[in-house]
Formats: C-alpha cells, sequence, structure tokens
C-alpha cells in the first residue's frame, strides 16, 4: 500500500468514525473502527482522543500483534483485540467496537438477540451470538470474537457484559454490521414487550441470507 493509499483509509476511517456517532452507536470517547491495510498492518483510532477531534494524521498504524509503528498517539485500548481478529481471520479487513444501547442491552443479559426479522436474516444469516466476558486491554475479547463466530455468518457478535464487535471484508462493512446490529436490537427488544417473536424457519432464513448476499443491490 504506497503512501495515497494510506492517506485514503485514514481519511475514510475518519468517516466511518462520524458515522458511529451520527448513528449514535458511541458516546464520548468509547468505540473504535480498524481497517487493515495491504501491507499487513492495521489503522486503528487512537485512544481517548474526541471523536470530533478526529483528523487522518491522528489515526494509529499497529503491526499486526497490534504495537504502534513510529512515533504518534497511543491506539485505542482495544488495539489486541483488532489484531488478534486480524491474525485469525485474514478475510477481514475491518473491525469496530460500539457500546451500542440496545444491542448492550442483551449483551449485559448474556442472550444472543434471535432470528425473528428478514432483516436478520438478510445481514447476519441467523441470531447475532454472544460471546463470552473477557477483560479489555489484551487478546481475550479478540479470542472471543473470532471464537463465537467461528462457523457463524453473523458478522457480528455480543461481548457478555461489554457491547458488540463487528467484523466486515471492509472497514465499512463492518461498520454497517454495526449500524444493522443496533437497528434489529431496538426493534426485537421492543417486538418482545408486545409479546413473543416468531421465529423464522431456518429454510427461510437461507433462503433470505443467499438473497441478499448474492441477488441484492447492484
Amino acid at each position: 500500500m504506497n503512501a495515497t493509499d494510506h492517506a485514503q483509509l485514514r481519511s475514510a476511517l475518519v468517516d466511518l468514525h462520524r458515522l458511529l456517532v451520527d448513528s449514535a452507536l458511541v458516546v464520548w470517547t468509547a468505540g473504535n473502527v480498524s481497517a487493515r491495510t495491504d501491507d499487513g498492518h492495521f489503522l486503528i483510532k487512537p485512544s481517548g482522543v474526541p471523536y470530533d477531534r478526529l483528523t487522518p494524521e491522528s489515526m494509529v498504524l499497529c503491526d499486526p500483534d497490534g504495537n504502534p509503528v513510529g512515533p504518534g498517539l497511543k491506539p485505542s485500548s482495544d488495539v489486541f483485540a483488532h489484531a488478534y481478529v486480524y491474525r485469525h481471520r485474514p478475510d477481514v479487513g475491518g473491525v469496530v467496537h460500539t457500546h451500542s444501547t440496545y444491542a448492550t442491552a442483551w449483551a449485559a443479559r448474556d442472550e444472543a438477540i434471535p432470528c425473528v426479522l428478514t432483516a436478520m436474516a438478510d445481514e447476519f444469516g441467523g441470531e447475532i451470538p454472544v460471546g463470552p466476558f473477557a477483560l479489555i486491554g489484551g487478546e481475550d475479547i479478540g479470542k472471543g470474537v473470532v471464537d463465537t463466530l467461528e462457523g457463524s455468518r453473523s458478522p457480528a457478535v455480543l461481548m457478555r457484559n461489554h457491547g458488540v464487535f463487528t467484523i466486515g471484508a471492509s472497514a465499512r462493512s463492518a461498520v454497517k454490521a454495526a449500524v444493522m446490529c443496533e437497528d434489529v436490537a431496538r426493534t426485537v427488544h421492543i417486538s418482545r414487550q408486545l409479546g413473543a417473536p416468531l421465529p423464522i424457519p431456518q429454510s427461510e432464513i437461507d433462503s433470505l441470507y443467499d438473497r441478499y448476499q448474492n441477488v441484492y443491490g447492484q
């Protein structure tokens, strides 16, 4: 990846972090987006910097182990979790972490979000699973994300008592998954206040997922 590509990715990350704010998925300085670079490194939000102060230059370049490359700001406290995901999921190009209200409420209850909406079948291919509790600062969260999503079509996982982690082929697709995760978490929560949501048969989930992933759009 040349200098121009790095600069474009840095600018894109600033825009994606603003999208988290605009979508009401984060507050204050919590949450982060990272993006893999073509040389096996990744860029991530700096630790403790308010979203309105983020610049392309403030994004922190890290090596595959999560260590900053060169001088600059400290990376997010979740950097080693992101690094673990990238090392163990070569298909992933972007990782997002939020504490979005409704999805995190499900995580606090240690409860997966059941697939009772066509939008869930489309985007997640089934339920949104819950991952284990893990302390912040090391690789344990990343391991929980990877282990929980193994064999799952969901790009999102609810880490127990913590929040949401999403993955994608790009940082933008991971942000989309975070936005969709909060949307369906809210809708299913409201549905449960009215009664028991009706499950969608697995065969119909499979059909919806295939259509959305392979036919929908341009």
